[in-house]
């Protein structure tokens, strides 16, 4: 990366007050992580996220444009980035290149026209609702939406109690939140696809509007707490030294930290050989899963086509595995969702790129391993680190690639209530666009789940809040 990049960026970070970098982290909650945002106390440390994420890299600094236009720092966005107001105006208008959504400009627009007083009006009526430390005179009223949020009293597409906070002394704010859902519901409107319906028309309806069937989407029941076992399968030493797994206890410690803060059950079991992994398995079908909504299992190793392999070096069929939880070998789980992500490779070839560019320089391992076919069985899903016969990346001192962005991704979008097949999505688009020692990596999902999938979150916890 260019010196004049970085001095860019260190010049740009040097401008930057402290309410500004809180409304650059603010902007940017739905691309990072809320526990790494927490974390950043200077502008130089977000902007080395932005830089971790590929938000922001040479030659491409139109999110960098868009936040510095977002917070009216146009001195800024005309000395070091060369462009302007109107400029980004006639950017911002093109269809899908606004990366801050206009929900979060909403919100942000709503914190800095509200005076002081205005706050403290605010805060006095969130009392019963969020707890008094999180409303101490310093609070700020960016902090006191995120609060909110946490807390689930706002949503994106529920603004009903601040509309009703902010109707009795701020009725022109409140107004902007009327012309927002009115946009959001004409907007949502245009992108519905109408489905083929076959209609036999009655001789009495005739001339009547035919109008298109509501198809609600149902989702899985997600009550119980614990919502259900995360059981993580996870082997680093193996019999040959040359074949451990560096990095692979950073991918289990990620996992516990966010099925925890989503209220699972979560145990880790280590170096297990192949008989002892299915062992383990079966295990947990037998268990009584009646007072469960859900269950997920991680399985970290090396292995071979079809196959995840033990410490010993012997195997384990995937398909022996997901058979345990079949409908009549663990009926407690029958008509509920099963979750198995495969951290492994499904091939010794190498996903070739287009361009080459190091993201991790050197550190990255391969896991050798398995192709699966789900069982013809429903509520299953499985995700797959790759594609058929392709590697796929560890880093050495910070984990897999597709455990720490599913990871990151969970942390960042279950908030926001995003279903799991829009949140794998959203990894395989964020892992899929990286290029790792010159080769692609293409994670897959193979689903029978017969619903919408979405995790609760706990309210006034983050994920960091859950580790111990």
């Amino acid at each position: 990366m260019s010196t004049d990049f970085h001095k860019l960026l260190f010049d740009i970070s040097e401008a930057l007050v402290t309410d500004e970098l809180e409304a650059l982290k603010f902007l940017s909650l739905e691309h990072i992580p809320m526990r790494k945002l927490e974390a950043i106390q200077e502008p130089k440390a977000f902007f080395k996220v932005l830089q971790e994420k590929d938000m922001i890299e040479v030659g491409s600094l139109s999110f960098l444009k868009e936040l510095l236009y977002q917070i009216n720092r146009m001195d800024l966005l005309a000395a070091h980035l060369g462009s302007s107001r109107e400029e980004m105006e006639r950017e911002l208008q093109i269809p899908g290149r606004a990366k801050v959504s206009a929900y979060r400009q909403l919100l942000y627009g709503i914190a800095e026209d509200l005076t002081p007083e205005d706050v403290k009006s605010v805060k006095f009526l969130l009392q019963k609702q969020i707890s008094k430390n999180k409303l101490q005179d310093n609070a700020s009223m960016l902090k006191v939406l995120l609060e909110m949020e946490r807390n689930g009293i706002i949503k994106e597409d529920d603004l009903a109690i601040l509309k009703d906070i902010l109707k009795g002394f701020r009725a022109d704010v409140k107004k902007k939140i009327d012309t927002y859902e009115e946009k959001k519901k004409e907007n949502d409107s245009k992108e519905k696809l109408p489905y083929p319906v076959s209609v036999s028309v009655h001789p009495a309806r005739q001339g009547a509007e035919q109008e298109m069937p509501h198809l609600p989407v149902e989702s899985y029941k997600m009550k119980n707490k614990p919502h259900g076992y995360c059981v993580i399968l996870n082997n680093y030493i193996f019999k040959k030294p040359y074949e451990a797994r560096e990095g692979t206890v950073e991918d289990g410690e990620a996992v516990k930290r966010v099925f925890k803060w989503l209220q699972f059950e979560t145990v880790e079991h280590m170096d297990l050989e192949a008989k002892q992994m299915y062992a383990k398995v079966k295990e947990y079908s037998k268990k009584d899963h009646s007072n469960m909504d859900c269950f997920v299992c991680f399985i970290f190793s090396h292995g071979e086509k079809d196959k995840i392999k033990g410490v010993d070096h012997e195997f384990v069929n995937i398909k022996d595995i997901l058979s345990c939880f079949s409908g009549s070998n663990c009926p407690s789980l029958a008509g509920k969702p099963k979750l198995f992500f495969i951290q492994a490779c499904q091939g010794s070839g190498g996903h070739p790129a287009v361009t080459v560019k190091e993201d991790f320089s050197g550190h990255l391992e391969t896991d050798a391993t398995p192709l699966t076919s789900i069982p013809d069985q429903a509520d299953i899903l499985v995700g797959m680190a790759t594609v058929e016969d392709y590697e796929c990346y560890r880093c050495t001192k910070t984990g897999s690639v597709y455990v720490q962005c599913l990871c990151d991704k969970m942390e960042l979008l279950c908030p926001l209530h995003k279903d799991l097949i829009t949140i794998l999505t959203e990894v395989n688009k964020e892992v899929g666009r990286r290029e790792l020692n010159g080769w692609k990596q293409m994670p897959k999902i193979t689903s029978t789940l017969r619903k919408q999938l979405i995790f609760q979150i706990p309210q006034c916890q983050s994920p960091e809040k859950q580790k111990n």
